[in-house]
This record gives structure tokens, C-alpha cells and sequence, in this order.
């Protein structure tokens, strides 16, 4: 899939192995930073061409609804293989050839232990191709060969469907908006309310079976997610984010909580 915008590096990645996994997780702080001014890109790693529901068509138009709703400067779908991602040296490679194009400062990817083996595998994946994407010695096939190494400042994961004592917290109530319209925009997985997005909560019902996350349970537990990491840091909705490295503070005030103390 050719990307949202033109050919161009992004300040902020996410990676994801399905579509809709990066929206679900951390839409909110990729809409925040686009709101603010910085360019960001979203990876699939896969096109969810295994799924219980959606076929791999669908699932690309919705991505890309999702994609202008959140303001994302570039759109990335890799073919690692729904249902059994691989992660040898041909999806390294690939991986890799997108942080040389984009070259991000910041990557945000799945968590490394969760519910679902592909986000497993998808973490282990990241972190590899993220490594070695600024090694000089890792040469890559065809015409991306020319691309000149780049490694990311950070790369840190999301909470999926396993919960973990998380590192930070993004406040982005202020994205909410824009989070609920690109979750809107997977119609095919989703069962959202009717006042998240014009293109939800009022569709007939699919004749498909009925999964864990297109149940309305789902998105409201979701939504309670957020309400609950952004109580912890006097916000009215959070995104919380893992790090496996100690964050430097400049400044202890600058990352004190907000709210009624």
C-alpha cells in the first residue's frame, strides 16, 4: 500500500501487527502529536488477511480511513503474515527499509508479552529491525540498498490486551475526538458506540462471527482503560506506554501530574 502523504520522513512511528492494533493502543497520542505539529507514520506489519472478520481489502480501506482521521503523514503495510508472523530476515528487512525511509525518532510498538502470539512475535520484530536499522554493515536488497542507516532514540510499546505497570502516561483527552473517529473507521472489527464516529455504531449487524474485540464490551473497556491510566495522572483520559530503559528528566517539575491533587 502506497503511503497517506508523499514519500517523507516522520518524527513518531507506530508499529502494529494488524490494522486497527496501533489506532486501538496509541491513536490518541499520535492524533495529540499531529494536532501539535509533528509528523507522524503508522506501520502494519501485516494485512489482517487472517481475520475472523474483514478481508484483507477491507481491512486496507479502513486503515487508511484511520489514518486520515488521526492526521498520520504516512501510511506503511508490510506482509509479514496475519495469524503467523514471521519474523526472519526477509520481514527484518522490510522493517528495517521503512525506519531507513522515515527515519523516526521515536518509535511506539506492541508490548512484549501479550494475549495474541503475533503481538509477541511483532515486538521481538521491532526491536530487531529497530537495532539494526543503524548498523552500516546491514545492507539491504534492490533499491533500497541506498538507504543510509537510521536507529531511533527510543522505542517504546503500548498495552494491548495484557496490562502492565507502565512507565508514562500520555495525557491526550484532548485527542479523543479524533481517536473515536478512527476507530470509527473499522467497521469490520469493531463494535462502537454510535457517538464515536460517523461511520460506526449504527451499521447493520455483519454476518460473521462474533470475536472478543467486536463485541461493544470491548470498546467500552477500552475507553475505561483510558479513563482509568488518565485518573492516575489527573487527566481525563490516558494512554499508557512501556519503557525498558530509564527515561532522562531534565527537570522533575516538568513531569509532575496534573488534576486535583
Amino acid at each position: 500500500m502506497s503511503p497517506v502523504g508523499p514519500e517523507s520522513t516522520v518524527e513518531l512511528m507506530a508499529v502494529g501487527a494488524h490494522p486497527d492494533d496501533v489506532e486501538l493502543s496509541c491513536g490518541g497520542t499520535l492524533a495529540l502529536a499531529a494536532s501539535r505539529g509533528r509528523r507522524v507514520g503508522i506501520v502494519h506489519l501485516t494485512r489482517g488477511e487472517a481475520g475472523t472478520r474483514g478481508s484483507a481489502e477491507e481491512r486496507a480501506a479502513e486503515a487508511r480511513c484511520a489514518a486520515d482521521a488521526l492526521g498520520a503523514a504516512s501510511l506503511d503495510v508490510l506482509d509479514c503474515g496475519d495469524g503467523h508472523l514471521r519474523t526472519g530476515r526477509a520481514e527484518e528487512d522490510a522493517l528495517i527499509e521503512v525506519i531507513r525511509r522515515r527515519r523516526p525518532e521515536v518509535i511506539l510498538g506492541p508490548p512484549p508479552r501479550d494475549r495474541h502470539p503475533d503481538h509477541r512475535r511483532a515486538h521481538n520484530l521491532l526491536e530487531a529491525a529497530a537495532f539494526y536499522a543503524g548498523l552500516t554493515g546491514r545492507t539491504l536488497p534492490g533499491d533500497a540498498a541506498g538507504l543510509a542507516p537510521h536507529r531511533p532514540g527510543a522505542v517504546f510499546y503500548y498495552m494491548q490486551h495484557n496490562s502492565f505497570d507502565p512507565t508514562f502516561v500520555v495525557d491526550v483527552g484532548d485527542a479523543w475526538e479524533a481517536k473515536k473517529h478512527a476507530l470509527a473507521c473499522y467497521g469490520s472489527q469493531l463494535q462502537v458506540p454510535g457517538d464515536w464516529g460517523e461511520e460506526g455504531g449504527d451499521e447493520p449487524p455483519r454476518d460473521e462471527p462474533i470475536t472478543k474485540v467486536a463485541t461493544p464490551e470491548f470498546s467500552l473497556a477500552m475507553e475505561g482503560r483510558m479513563r482509568h491510566f488518565g485518573l492516575l495522572i489527573g487527566a481525563a483520559l490516558g494512554e499508557p506506554f512501556g519503557s525498558k530503559l530509564p527515561l532522562a528528566v531534565g527537570d522533575p517539575l516538568d513531569v509532575l501530574p496534573g488534576g486535583v491533587r
